[in-house]
């Protein structure tokens, strides 16, 4: 990989946007102002941060210090660091998987209940309903039904996973062609299959009827049909949320 040529930008690092910091909580507050560099848009995808020795002289600061915020940087998702001649820590490109992988972390480490999973999906997914049916073209409506044939293929030979579902789901916001719902959507994956596994427990046809509820789904957004698209959407997602509202209600005398 070729050299990257210094940049006004770099320049504009080296003048004084990184600041000495002297709180305890070093390399976090390193994180912090890079992090805040990155929102306001003076660093962007691409651009190289400065070599470990400037930013330890910047933030007056060792290199161990350095290396554990580039570490949290690269662990969040916005650098990569690359070795080499022409390595170093690069603000990367955010994407749907790492936003939400980060976003799952989030959910799946608190106290958020299955439950409240369905409810958020309840406000998202019915609302997606009209654009995906101006938006949805014959190849998202290919691999949507080509979802459902493996989903059915996996019930009637019994290996069915709630997996299948929870890539319908995905699947089906990508279909709206809006990178903002897909990113939503996907970072709720792991959630999903969470609040699925748990309402499948509790009643296992709910996989058949999910079925025939997806197919029916994907021809309603196809003719362009928004209010049966909605209706079939949130008694879909209504299901779900009912069976883990019995999951989830403590016992009595608990």
């Amino acid at each position: 990989m070729p050299a990257r040529r210094t940049s006004a930008k770099d320049d504009g690092l080296q003048a004084g946007l990184l600041t000495p910091v002297n709180d305890r909580r070093i390399s976090a507050l390193i994180v912090d102002q890079v992090r805040t560099l990155i929102h306001e848009g003076k660093l962007t995808p691409g651009d190289r941060l400065p070599p470990e020795r400037e930013m330890c002289e910047r933030f007056g600061v060792s290199r161990v210090t350095v290396r554990e915020a580039l570490r949290v940087l690269e662990a969040g998702g916005l650098v990569e660091i690359r070795v080499g001649a022409h390595g170093g820590a690069f603000v990367t490109q955010p994407t749907s998987d790492r936003v939400g992988a980060s976003i799952v972390d989030l959910l799946t480490l608190s106290s958020v209940t299955a439950t409240e999973v369905t409810e958020v999906r309840m406000v998202l997914e019915v609302g997606i309903i009209p654009l995906l049916c101006e938006s949805v073209d014959e190849e998202d409506i290919a691999e949507l039904n080509a979802i459902c044939d493996r989903q059915e293929a996996a019930l009637d030979s019994g290996d069915y996973h709630v997996s299948l579902s929870a890539e319908f789901h995905t699947r089906l916001a990508a279909a709206t062609h809006n990178t903002a719902f897909e990113m939503l959507v996907q970072s709720f994956h792991g959630p999903l299959l969470m609040s699925l596994a748990k309402a499948k427990s509790t009643a296992p046809e709910m996989g058949r009827r999910g079925l025939d509820e997806h197919r029916a789904i994907v021809a309603a957004v196809r003719s362009g049909d928004v209010a049966t698209g909605e209706r079939i959407m949130r008694e879909h997602l209504t299901r779900t949320a009912d069976r883990l509202c019995l999951d989830e209600m403590p016992a009595k005398g608990a």
